[in-house]
């Protein structure tokens, strides 16, 4: 039984390089929301549009590819 375990982990050594990408920017996306929502709080009305973007864009490009590395996973299992 330890061999199927042992084999496994050599064909999905971890995480699809796709996945890892998409967590990361979704993670700084929702970054950049916390960032945007504190200094709203704090007064701030013109805030840089990198900052935005990285908000609007960056946020659900990650989600988009994690969802893509998800079926594509799934698709390969």
């Amino acid at each position: 039984m330890t061999t199927s375990t042992s084999d496994e982990q050599a064909t999905h050594p971890g995480k699809p390089l796709l996945m890892r990408l998409g967590v990361g920017l979704f993670a700084v996306g929702m970054l950049a929301v916390i960032v945007v929502f504190v200094l709203f709080a704090a007064g701030m009305e013109d805030l840089p549009v990198w900052l935005s973007v990285a908000a609007g864009v960056v946020t659900p490009l990650g989600l988009g590819l994690g969802l893509i590395a998800l079926v594509r996973e799934h698709k390969g299992s």
